[in-house]
């Protein structure tokens, strides 16, 4: 087993620098590998370098970040929350930070993505703690299904807030919807770089909590027994699902589909060990946006598609195949 779990994280990686050279040569001007190569290490400042080191690479790098961090986030959310089907949106992350991006639009004038960048992590934040603080009420304190259900009534509630201030707006909705469809387009590095110390907090937390989440993989009773505190490791857990879900979603806008099926793919040889599905997950989600951006790019040569709209065209039919697979959805 841990032979076939080293071959497929060896496997992830080959998958992922692969992915890598496709996002920075493949595009409305396609650039051989050689020059790629001199752009990145020779430059010369000729058309290829600029286009490689100038819109490429941010959107590489961005694309690594974001996508590991909805994975591995996808994959903590599963595990703390024992649903095969709940993903990062669970815990309202998507719905709160587009509500602030509105909020920061129509009441703040906020015209750019440095300023979306951290009206989104502050609406992702406060409305994880205001899941958490929900399904935390009563005696048994945050469980699986409060956390759930409070996830479910706060996103309906920050949608149809969302909805409501758009239709007032309609210069709102016009600088809205470009962010809500989720891209990587048009992020200079700057954009990564606001957010990176946030994702670094969230995967090093995140990675921290592997044993715990094993534990309580087995039930809260059993957890208590090897002598882990449920409430903390929930804690932590929703702590790092909103630092690594909310600035992939602020950087970035919605992307579904990424937290939701990765961890399926990767327990398919890691098994339940959360030491090698956490890892295996940020590897495969660093990937599979990085390859459906480069689709997006090919399928309508010159223009592109959002990769947000790629991974929903391919991701719902996938993720129908892996539901019809019981295996592959066990916990």
């Amino acid at each position: 087993m841990r032979s076939r779990r080293l071959a497929g994280l060896a496997l992830l990686g080959v998958v992922l620098v692969a992915a890598c050279l496709a996002s920075i040569a493949v595009g409305a001007k396609a650039i051989p590998l050689d020059g790629v190569w001199h752009a990145l290490f020779t430059p010369t400042g000729t058309e290829d370098d600029i286009v490689v080191r100038s819109l490429r690479m941010p959107r590489t790098l961005l694309g690594v970040l974001a996508g590991g961090a909805l994975g591995l986030a996808g994959a903590l959310i599963q595990g703390h929350t024992r649903n095969p089907l709940a993903d990062p949106g669970l815990l309202g992350v998507n719905n709160g930070a587009a509500f602030f991006v509105v909020i920061g639009i129509y009441a703040f004038g906020v015209t750019n993505l440095y300023g979306y960048v951290w009206f989104a992590f502050a609406g992702a934040l406060v409305a994880s703690v205001a899941v958490f603080v929900l399904g935390s009420v009563g005696r048994g304190g945050p469980t699986p299904v409060t956390l759930a259900l409070a996830g479910a009534a706060v996103s309906a509630l920050l949608a149809a807030l969302t909805s409501a201030v758009v239709l007032l707006d309609v210069q709102t909705l016009d600088a809205y919807r470009f962010w809500a469809v989720g891209s990587l387009a048009g992020r200079e590095v700057e954009i990564a770089g606001q957010v990176q110390f946030f994702l670094l907090a969230g995967a090093v937390i995140g990675l921290a909590g592997a044993p715990a989440l094993n534990a309580l993989s087995l039930g809260d009773d059993v957890a208590r027994s090897l002598g882990h505190s449920v409430r903390r490791t929930r804690t932590m857990g929703v702590v790092a699902i909103t630092l690594l879900a909310g600035s992939a979603t602020a950087a970035c806008g919605p992307i579904a589909f990424v937290g939701l099926v990765v961890p399926h793919i990767v327990r398919s040889f890691t098994g339940p060990d959360y030491r090698w599905l956490l890892p295996a997950s940020a590897l495969a989600g660093s990937a599979l946006l990085l390859v459906a951006d480069v689709v997006g790019r090919v399928v309508v040569r010159p223009g592109e598609l959002q990769v947000g709209i790629v991974l929903a065209l391919i991701g719902g039919p996938f993720f129908i195949w892996l539901v019809r697979r019981r295996k592959m959805v066990a916990i």
